[in-house]
């Protein structure tokens, strides 16, 4: 988890199915995948310390009673510092603006102009434009 902080908080962790922020927003482009990442660095970089101190604290032992409540509270610190990583990354990318069509509605008047239209729009122009069938 620490590994996965420094590479977003960089803007180095690839686009990937497997680790990083990963909701249908942040999939949709190398740029949102980036972005979620570096904002949700800095909590998953926490929930690793959290969870690598826990771990350590575990391993050294000590009382049963002692152990087994660091090993709650840190494995609940660890999911609730990675959800909010996730959900600030998600809302950062829901706020970017949309991209910008490559046309921005300036075609007029040339053969690239149905290029620029919905399908939508063009079928019902070609159909508004095509003579009435006479029997």
């Amino acid at each position: 988890m620490l590994a996965v902080a420094v590479l977003g908080a960089r803007g180095r962790l690839p686009r990937n199915p497997w680790a990083g922020v990963r909701t249908r927003r942040t999939l949709a482009s190398d740029e949102a995948f980036v972005l979620a990442n570096r904002v949700a660095a800095a909590p998953l970089g926490a929930a690793g310390a959290v969870a690598l101190v826990g771990g350590a604290v575990v391993a050294a032992g000590g009382p049963a009673a002692v152990t087994w409540t660091v090993l709650v509270v840190a494995t609940a610190g660890m999911l609730g510092l990675t959800g909010v990583g996730g959900a600030l990354g998600d809302r950062a990318v829901a706020r970017m603006p949309a991209p910008e069509s490559a046309c921005a509605g300036t075609c007029a008047g040339c053969d690239l102009v149905a290029g620029c239209r919905s399908a939508a729009t063009t079928a019902t122009s070609e159909h508004a434009a095509a003579p009435p069938d006479r029997p």
